[in-house]
This record gives structure tokens, C-alpha cells and sequence, in this order.
């Protein structure tokens, strides 16, 4: 077997593991769905679901507490886990750098202080918190991107600016929050827990039109994303338009953790975790964006799940990603530290 041989069994392993992988990752996404729609104070039987969703069986109480209080709740939480996993792969691979996520980066701290403005100074609620969120995203976003890009933007630079602004911006929350009259304060704490409590139809459909758009966008741009992760010199000489495909990418990331902050506020850790826990299954160096959206969606779906019915009290999403995002930003630290990248 010659070498071309040997490089085309080797990509076909590597697609069919892929197909795989992302297979059990969606039956795993469907079961855990499932479960968020049957378990609870009222529970209702599995077997029930399919006439509930789709059979007619509209009436009655079962039918209001699945359709109207659960299934928006579990497909706002699908929805938002696969923006994060996207968004957090699309950084990840674009700036070669594992700490390149939204929520590191200062993103959706951007979305977090636009947001606890909205609420603290403005009184505001609902549909223009999430808008608030959005717009200081993108615009924080921006900022990194302008503060980055003399000379070019590379990985560790955008980090550190991004970590830079990030922790103005937490001061910035910081101050507000302590300012701030006791209820808001308690409102805007909610919020920025990261949270799926009372999420219906009007938090979900926006970001499912988000995502129509920019998850083609990222699919569409990955080829670009792979020359990009070549190195600049080596892009442009495969003809790639370097400045504009990172724009572009960056664009597209930012929005999708835009749109999934807005509509679930900053669940921690969960667009730093997917994209390397897609790698990991796969078993390959780059794991492509669908293993971590559908990751991204599995471990908000499990988050939600375990703080609802698995630790004697209801918490918010962000608790359960945080307490499992943590210990492994800091044994990337630990490990990245004793290799020299860091």
C-alpha cells in the first residue's frame, strides 16, 4: 500500500468515526430530551410523549406541562448548547489556542455587563435584556478584534486582550451589582448564572432563526477554517483571502455566542468544554463543528437535567456547567504551563 493509499484509508477511519460519533451523540441528545420532558413534579410516562408531541393529545394537564412548560425549556436548551459548542469550536480551531473560547475571551462578559445595565439602570426585562446581551456581545467582540489585530491577529494576543477586557467588564458588573437596589440585584444574579428557568417559545425561535443562518456560515467557511489553521503565509498561498475568512469566522463566532447568551444568559464553561471533548471522541487532532455542536447541546441538555432533578434543589443550568468547566480550565492551565505554552 502506497502512501496516497495509506492517506485515504486513514481520512476514511476518520470520516466514518466522525458519522459515529455524531451519531450516539444525537441519540444521546434525543434520550436526555426525552427524560426533560418526562421527569418531574408531575411526571409522565415516556410512552405518552410521542401522542403528546405529535399524536393530537393536546388536552388535558399532561399536554400543558409538556408542550408549554417543558419542551420550550428543552429545545431553548438544545438550541443554545449547539450556538456555544459551535461558536467555542470556530474560536478554538481559528486562533490554534484551547483558552480561546467566548466565555474566556471576554465575550459573553461583554453580553453579561450590556444586560446587568439593561436591568439595574434601566429596570428593563425580558426581550430587551436579551437584546442588550446581544448588542454588547457583538460590540465587545469588535473591540477585541480592533485591540487584537496590529500586525495581524494570533491566538495568545486576541486571549489576552480578550481576558483584558473581560475583567473590565466583570469590575464593571461588579460595581453595578453592589450599587444596585436588592431586587435587581437578584434579578440580574439569575441572569448571569446562566439559566433555562422559564425559557419559552419567544427566547427559543429567535435563536433558531439565528441559527439557520450562521450554523450554514460556519459550515460553509470551514474549508477556509482549515487552511487558516495552516498558519497565514501557507493560507494565502492555498489562495485564501486570509483577513477577510478570519473575519468572517470571528463574525460568525461571536454572533453565535451572542444569540445563545441572549436567549440563555452566559451558561459558563460550555463553548470551552465541547469542542475539546468532540476531540476526544473522535480520537483525532480536529474534530469537526457538528461532534461539538451536538456536544455543546448534550452537555447543556445534561446540565439542565442534573440541576433540576439530581442535586435536592433547583439551580440554575450555569451552576452544573460551571462546577464541570472549572477544573478543567485549570488542569489545561496546570498541563499547558508544564509543557512551556503558557
Amino acid at each position: 500500500m502506497n502512501a496516497v493509499e495509506v492517506v485515504a484509508a486513514a481520512r476514511r477511519r476518520g470520516v466514518v468515526r466522525t458519522r459515529s460519533v455524531s451519531l450516539l451523540l444525537f441519540v444521546a441528545i434525543v434520550v436526555v430530551f426525552a427524560l426533560s420532558l418526562a421527569v418531574g413534579d408531575f411526571p409522565v410516562p415516556l410512552g405518552d410523549l410521542p401522542g403528546l408531541l405529535f399524536g393530537g393529545d393536546g388536552v388535558g394537564r399532561a399536554a400543558y406541562v409538556v408542550t408549554e412548560l417543558r419542551l420550550p425549556r428543552a429545545v431553548t436548551g438544545v438550541l443554545v448548547g449547539v450556538a456555544f459548542g459551535t461558536s467555542g469550536a470556530l474560536f478554538q480551531r481559528l486562533l490554534r489556542n484551547p483558552l480561546a473560547s467566548p466565555d474566556v475571551i471576554g465575550v459573553t462578559q461583554g453580553a453579561s455587563a450590556a444586560a446587568v445595565v439593561a436591568i439595574v439602570l434601566v429596570g428593563a426585562g425580558g426581550a430587551v435584556v436579551s437584546a442588550a446581551a446581544l448588542a454588547g456581545a457583538l460590540l465587545t467582540g469588535a473591540t477585541i478584534y480592533l485591540l487584537a489585530r496590529r500586525g495581524g491577529v494570533h491566538g495568545y494576543r486576541l486571549v489576552l486582550v480578550g481576558v483584558g477586557v473581560g475583567a473590565v467588564l466583570t469590575s464593571v458588573v461588579s460595581y453595578l451589582m453592589t450599587w444596585a437596589d436588592v431586587t435587581l440585584a437578584q434579578q440580574a444574579l439569575v441572569w448571569l448564572t446562566g439559566n433555562l428557568n422559564g425559557r419559552g417559545w419567544d427566547h427559543a425561535l429567535p435563536l433558531a432563526a439565528a441559527l439557520v443562518v450562521l450554523l450554514p456560515a460556519a459550515l460553509v467557511q470551514s474549508r477556509a477554517l482549515t487552511g487558516l489553521q495552516l498558519g497565514d503565509d501557507t493560507a494565502a498561498g492555498l489562495g485564501l483571502r486570509v483577513e477577510r475568512s478570519r473575519v468572517t469566522l470571528l463574525l460568525v463566532a461571536v454572533a453565535l455566542a451572542a444569540f445563545a447568551t441572549a436567549a440563555a444568559g452566559p451558561v459558563a464553561f460550555v463553548a470551552f468544554v465541547a469542542n475539546p471533548i468532540a476531540t476526544r471522541l473522535i480520537g483525532g487532532a480536529r474534530a469537526g463543528l457538528v461532534p461539538a455542536a451536538l456536544t455543546g447541546a448534550l452537555v447543556v441538555l445534561l446540565g439542565d437535567f442534573a440541576a433540576q432533578h439530581l442535586l435536592g434543589a433547583q439551580l440554575p443550568v450555569g451552576v452544573v456547567t460551571g462546577a464541570v468547566g472549572a477544573p478543567y480550565l485549570l488542569w489545561l492551565l496546570a498541563t499547558a504551563n508544564r509543557a512551556g505554552r503558557v
